[in-house]
């Protein structure tokens, strides 16, 4: 019952958003991700960023005055990974920041030097645990296959990796499996991938994703994720193995 009035309430806010299948075709026309997703899996993708901005609350960073078509975007970029998940896989967070550019959290940052300074450098994304999750709309727009460097980016798709890497054990890396999934293979397949790269990367060998996933477990799942749905080619010749636990992980093979 409480699912059916749920989805009720649903229903009516997003029939007062009043948002069309027009505006949306042409909010994401220009990502080409999308081209992927056709027929009734497109419709399905449609219908579920719609239920996330009826879930979800966009906040202005700064003030920055963001319009519908950015709302309709990030939303849809955000509900790409859980598709064939479900958005209860995000249920524990409700707010997406969006800021025009880089924005500076209010906190301590220590550099690699060791010096503590008052604030960090610029971040384009951000996810807290239980919070929300914080957008810089620079970076969004930014976007694509070789966005970054010649390798994959999509912030939102990093952050939302982040959230859902949380809901098990915090952000380390290993999200919640599925039960055809088994934990230790992918201890094993992730921490042997890591590595490698880790080598190639102290021997100035090229990389077939954005060296910031080597900063950390939690990163290098957030990355491998971007890379996985931004260049999945690239994935599934270079990090075989890889490509293959985030495609049972995700349930897609892009």
């Amino acid at each position: 019952m409480f699912k059916r009035l749920r989805h009720w309430r649903e229903n009516r806010r997003i029939e007062k958003m009043g948002f069309t299948a027009q505006q949306w075709e042409s909010a994401v026309a220009d990502w080409p991700v999308m081209q992927r997703y056709q027929g009734a899996e497109r419709e399905a993708l449609r219908i579920m960023t719609f239920r996330f901005l009826a879930r979800k609350s966009f906040v202005s960073g700064a003030g920055f005055q963001f319009s519908d078509a950015m709302a309709l975007k990030i939303a849809t970029m955000a509900c790409v990974p859980i598709l064939h998940l479900g958005l209860d896989w995000y249920s524990r967070w409700r707010t997406v920041i969006l800021y025009e550019g880089g924005f500076v959290p209010k906190r301590a940052y220590r550099s690699n030097d060791g010096v503590v300074h008052a604030k960090g450098p610029a971040l384009s994304g951000e996810a807290w645990f239980r919070g929300p999750v914080i957008l810089s709309w620079e970076a969004v727009s930014q976007s694509g296959a070789y966005a970054a460097q010649g390798k994959a980016s999509n912030v939102v798709i990093h952050e939302v990796a982040h959230k859902l890497d949380m809901l098990r054990d915090g952000a380390n890396g290993a999200p919640p499996m599925h039960p055809n999934m088994r934990p230790g293979e992918w201890h094993t397949i992730f921490s042997n991938a890591w590595q490698r790269l880790q080598a190639d990367y102290q021997h100035n060998r090229p990389l077939p994703l954005n060296e910031y996933g080597l900063t950390s477990p939690a990163e290098f799942f957030a990355v491998c994720s971007e890379t996985f749905f931004e260049a999945p080619t690239t994935m599934q010749e270079q990090m075989p193995e890889v490509y293959r636990l985030l495609c049972q992980f995700y349930r897609q093979q892009p």
